[in-house]
């Protein structure tokens, strides 16, 4: 009888990287994996804990497998702090922390025996992905070497861990094979790939490659599909990327999570403390690479800001004119040292200045997207709307699940998965709409 697995997999696509790499080896080892609770011998949940409500939010998910299955292995973010986890469910069978592999694999063994197929080693196994065939995230570094007040995932994640570049390539044109259209790199801190290994040099397809993110992109750039990068810290060697995105070897698409302007509040943050610095960044990227797009986050309401320091993030905005933005209010993580640094804002100030923040930025957005009304764009087609006969996609400086979307008439189901060119003939504050162009 075969050995059968539940999984629920929460938190950002580095965790769900993490969830990939378990069900793929759950898999290679004979066992099935069910998507209903009662069909499953024991369900794992990959949890998520850098927020109040992530931890909820998990914590609720572990409680529901228990209710509805009853074995329940526990592992990711939230599993770094187990107590949390066993002072409400001492009767989960097993607890580890994030991207610890070998333990939740000796946590199945130990309540759910390895099957013992004669016939396994015949059956062709590749790897299990979460994501739609045409796109998937490419981990390429574990934790971050970073302190930021706010945040706790060096204290779940460890310190930052570059992963080998030849596993990193290697694993990039095995997805490629398989037909992902577009690579999303990700890390908890993509552009410190290779520091911790001092950036020695590795090797891939027979010759020597440097562990380093500019010769990483160069070599995905290779691959003759999109590669968008997440999650870069503004080092200075940011700056040597943008000609590549300029070249076309990788998108000219940049998520830089800047999280403030005011110089009194970045420095409380531990983050980088120079707003006009960065600004005059941006207008350098822009004048190499016109096509740029530039996302960013930023924390609103982060304990002890002034209105004058809010209307200094606020007039940052307004020069920057950043192509895509998320904003949230600050929300008190425990063991975050942020927390005690001054005296909270009241919910009530914190969400009407994450409403001003937004209503801005929704008008430069408004703006730069009508810019785009009457441009052909290449579209990569992550879904058809049956009900409104329309295709759904994303240009090249759209992240899926974060950013705009392109709906497209006299387009068909069967373009699912492939880039095609689109006329833009509408936009609105976040969206697209347009025409397939015939060839």
């Amino acid at each position: 009888m075969t050995a059968k697995i539940g999984f629920v997999s929460l938190g950002c696509p580095k965790a769900l990287v993490d969830s990939e790499y378990i069900l793929t080896q759950l898999r290679t080892e004979g066992y099935e994996i069910v998507p209903q609770y009662d069909e499953a011998d024991l369900v794992v949940v990959n949890t998520c804990g850098f927020i109040d409500s992530a931890v909820q939010e998990s914590l609720d998910a572990i409680g529901e497998a228990l209710d509805e299955n009853g074995k329940v292995i526990v592992t990711g973010c939230l599993g770094a702090n187990a107590d949390k986890i066993l002072d409400q469910y001492p009767n989960v069978l097993s607890v580890t922390g994030p991207h610890a592999f070998q333990e939740v694999m000796a946590a199945v063994h130990q309540h759910l025996p390895r099957p013992h197929d004669p016939f396994l080693d015949l059956v062709p196994q590749t790897g299990i992905k979460l994501t739609p065939r045409h796109y998937a995230y490419l981990k390429i570094s574990e934790g971050c070497n970073h302190h930021c007040t706010f945040c706790i995932i060096p204290s779940m994640r460890g310190k930052h861990q570059s992963y080998p570049v030849g596993d990193v390539l290697s694993q990039a044109k095995k997805l490629a094979a398989a037909g992902v259209k577009e690579l999303l790199v990700v890390a908890q801190d993509t552009s410190a790939y290779g520091v911790d290994v001092k950036y020695q040099t590795g090797f891939w397809d027979g010759k020597p490659v440097r562990s380093h993110i500019q010769n990483l992109c160069e070599e995905l750039g290779k691959l003759g599909i999109w590669v968008r990068l997440h999650y870069i810290y503004p080092y200075p060697h940011v700056d040597h990327l943008i000609p590549l995105m300029a070249e076309g070897k990788i998108l000219p698409y940049l998520d830089v999570p800047m999280q403030h302007a005011s110089p009194r509040i970045l420095k409380a943050m531990k983050r980088p403390a120079n707003s006009e610095n960065m600004l005059k960044r941006i207008q350098k990227w822009r004048e190499i690479c016109p096509d740029i797009t530039i996302r960013s986050t930023f924390i609103v309401g982060f304990p002890g800001e002034t209105e004058e320091e809010f209307q200094e993030l606020l007039d940052f905005i307004k020069e920057a004119r950043l192509d895509r933005v998320g904003a949230f209010i600050y929300s008190p993580v425990e063991g975050a040292v942020a927390n005690d640094l001054a005296e909270a804002i009241p919910l009530e100030i914190q969400e009407e200045r994450l409403n001003r923040f937004m209503t801005l930025q929704a008008e430069i957005s408004a703006e730069k997207l009508q810019a785009k009304v009457g441009q052909t764009l290449e579209v990569l087609i992550d879904d058809f709307d049956y009900e409104e006969g329309v295709a759904i996609g994303r240009t090249k400086a759209d992240a899926p699940e974060i950013d705009g979307l392109v709906y497209i008439d006299d387009a068909t189901p069967e373009m699912i998965g492939q880039i095609i060119s689109v006329e833009i003939d509408d936009a609105d504050t976040y969206d697209l709409y347009g025409v397939v162009v015939n060839a």
